[in-house]
């Protein structure tokens, strides 16, 4: 068995997790590359070498798993730098991307601009076909018209092409004589057909995925193509996986097919590893957040399962694949500071990024950032940052608050920087709240997993905010993400509308669907090098009220599928429902309608061990470093506080609040609120003071 090395790009740093044969983990971070962001994960892999005194390809040769997250198809689609797209659609619905579902973000404000499509107005071209809802072709397609605007394409130089017509989710021939019609006169154009990606209802939904999947689509395959020849220039023949927005992973061959599966593939790991953290604590419930140097995420495990979504938006963009429920918004140490019109102190959206950094980071910045404010307050020590490789800056952090904030708001020096950290925990805590209520959970009864290098300084005060009485800082937690892609299986969606009364529905035609979806599932595991032993399917429905607009997703056995048995479906439906909206209709008898058959394809892969912990005792004086004057938020106050090399604490030591847990790659903050017990695994479980015996009853006595 050799190594596992799971990359997460992020927007400031690139993060590494190397699992050894032993069964030790080594974390790496390298400042982002983003003009190409194989340079950061070359730089990340040769370090490891530089560290074993190998050369790269000596180390490579020994590496069996790669898992990689990408955030190219995100800053793709963020930044409107895909390629030239065009779209083939039913004659008549050119401007659905425009329309969408006729429902405006903002209703009372007259001056909201729409989302700017991917596709151009003029490269969006009509075709004479037409199908009805139940698959019959009303208006047989025209091929001549199709060839005529394949030709238009041509001579514009499109490199991309999305096919996407009027119910072809019922019936796919006009989408698929069409595709080949592109592949004749465009060989060389990346194809993104929607019966393929996204056969279900909802025509804006899936012609907006399908647009999706064709902009990034060549931008992504160019990404793989080169990375995997670095790779394969330094004699890596291991496996390379890519992270997948739904908690999976996939080839690189299924993820350059459909790009769009990527295109929230950074923060998918997140969730994934925060389920393992926090069944180390048998929580099978809680909340997970990340803050790095460019964005927070959010998101909620329910009964050891991230939550999913099937409608998401990136960029005010539709994008109707499943993909793991992460709400995400611009704060992280890199966000800039900032007095709006109303003169208001602002951080974020907008982030000083790896290219220049904050102010300290002495690259070029000049804008006052979160890490800025960090420094100021006492929370990082200028000298051990990075493990001491980056030298931080004070004085010109100190200028830049000053000039930017300080003085226009008039506050003193470290007014401002407090008041700069107390905005951004705000709304990092708005989010945690927005994921939690559409989760129908309240953050009160779950632990919270932190995570991000910039996540363990502000958790006390975001859970302060939200009443959460207990944290979990994994000693990964500042690559968690990427140790997540270590923790994930092979994952694959499959989707068939079928829209009927469940009392109704065809019987053998919904035997028959999820038949072919378990084949297809089965070919691409097996494609994948997964064994049959390893293949697990799960199997889900969505389902709503007649006559109702949104449905509910709800998993069932697989002896209910096949044995239609609606029973004991519809008695999963109600309370999943009830829980969702507040509501039930099963004492009214309403019918139950069925929208979308599901189906996940699972290949389970081997897992990194994580090493245990002998008990230790409770104290921490081996890890004690020193004590250094810091910001108390509450109190309004700097006090001396006692300061830890956080890897040197051990099983069951205890720390009281107010405490600095230094690693080279994060710093925790503990508030006088709270305190730290040491678990096994040597994660860090900040907990309220009044509940000491629960915690240690939970760690200690486990």
């Amino acid at each position: 068995m050799g190594y596992k090395i799971g990359i997460d790009v992020g927007g400031t740093f690139t993060d590494f997790l190397l699992t050894t044969p032993d069964g030790t983990n080594e974390i790496y971070k390298v400042l982002s590359t983003p003009d190409d962001p194989s340079i950061a994960t070359m730089k990340g892999i040769s370090e490891m070498a530089d560290k074993r005194g190998l050369s790269t390809p000596d180390f490579l040769k020994q590496v069996d798993v790669i898992v990689h997250g990408t955030t190219v198809t995100t800053n793709a689609t963020l930044t409107y730098t895909g390629v030239k797209t065009g779209l083939l659609t039913t004659e008549g619905v050119i401007d659905a991307l425009e329309m969408r579902r006729g429902i405006r973000e903002e209703q009372y404000n007259n001056r909201y601009k729409n989302a700017k499509p991917v596709v151009e107005r003029y490269l969006r071209l009509p075709v004479k076909e037409r199908i009805d809802w139940s698959g019959n072709v009303i208006t047989p397609l025209d091929e001549n018209q199709a060839k005529e605007q394949i030709e238009k394409f041509k001579r514009e130089d499109v490199k991309a092409v999305a096919i996407c017509f009027m119910h072809s989710y019922a019936n796919d021939s006009h989408e698929k004589r069409v595709a080949e019609l592109v592949k004749e006169s465009l060989p060389n154009s990346y194809i993104s057909v929607s019966s393929e990606l996204l056969p279900s209802v909802r025509f804006y939904d899936r012609v907006s995925t399908t647009c999706l999947n064709a902009y990034v689509g060549p931008i992504l395959e160019r990404y793989l193509k080169a990375l995997i020849k670095k790779l394969s220039d330094n004699d890596f023949e291991g496996i390379l996986l890519i992270m997948a927005s739904n908690g999976g992973v996939v080839s690189p061959e299924n993820a350059m097919k459909r790009a769009a599966i990527t295109l929230l593939s950074g923060p998918a790991g997140g969730p994934v590893a925060g389920t393992f953290y926090a069944n180390a604590q048998n929580y099978n419930n809680c909340l997970i957040v990340d803050m790095g140097g460019t964005s927070f995420d959010a998101s909620v495990v329910k009964d050891n399962k991230p939550t999913t979504t099937t409608t998401g938006d990136i960029n005010r963009l539709r994008i109707a694949l499943p993909m793991l429920n992460v709400v995400t918004i611009g704060a992280g140490g890199g966000s800039i500071g900032w007095i709006d019109e109303g003169g208001l102190l602002r951080m974020g959206p907008q982030s000083a990024g790896s290219k220049p950094g904050p102010v300290c980071y002495d690259l070029g910045g000049e804008e006052p950032t979160c890490t800025d404010a960090d420094l100021i307050l006492g929370y990082l020590d200028p000298d051990y940052f990075a493990g001491g490789r980056i030298k931080l800056n004070k004085p010109k952090a100190e200028k830049a608050i000053m000039e930017k904030i300080a003085k226009p708001l008039k506050y003193d020096l470290y007014e401002a920087a407090a008041g700069m950290y107390n905005v951004i925990n705000v709304n990092m805590a708005a989010a945690v709240r927005e994921v939690a209520v559409k989760e129908g959970v309240d953050p009160r009864d779950l632990p919270m997993i932190v995570a991000g290098g910039a996540g363990p300084n502000h958790a006390c005060m975001i859970a302060r905010e939200l009443e959460i009485p207990v944290m979990i800082v994994p000693r990964e937690s500042s690559i968690l993400c990427a140790a997540g892609m270590l923790m994930s299986d092979l994952k694959h969606d499959f989707v068939q509308s079928y829209v009927t009364r469940m009392d109704m529905a065809d019987v053998k035609k919904f035997k028959n669907y999820f038949v072919q979806m378990k084949e297809e599932g089965a070919k691409l595991l097996k494609s994948e090098g997964i064994p049959e032993n390893n293949m697990k399917f799960i199997y889900q429905l969505d389902l709503r009220y007649v006559r109702q607009y949104h449905e509910v997703t709800i998993e069932v056995e697989e002896e209910d599928i096949f044995n239609a048995d609606w029973d004991s479906i519809a008695k999963k439906f109600h309370p999943q429902h009830n829980r969702l909206f507040g509501y039930s209709l099963e004492d009214e008898g309403t019918p139950i309608e069925i929208i979308n058959l599901r189906l996940i394809a699972v290949g389970q892969t081997d897992k990194p061990k994580f090493l245990k912990m002998e008990y230790k005792g409770e104290s921490p004086e081996n890890a004690f470093k020193n004590t250094r004057k810091v910001f108390l938020p509450v109190q309004q106050k700097f006090e001396e506080v006692n300061v830890f090399d956080a890897l040197k604490l051990e099983f069951g030591n205890r720390i009281e609040g107010p405490a600095i847990l230094e690693q080279d790659n994060t710093t925790t903050f503990v508030t006088p609120e709270y305190n730290v017990l040491v678990d096994m695994y040597g994660n860090y479980t900040i907990y309220l003071k009044d509940r000491e015996e629960e915690v240690r009853k939970r760690i200690v006595n486990n």
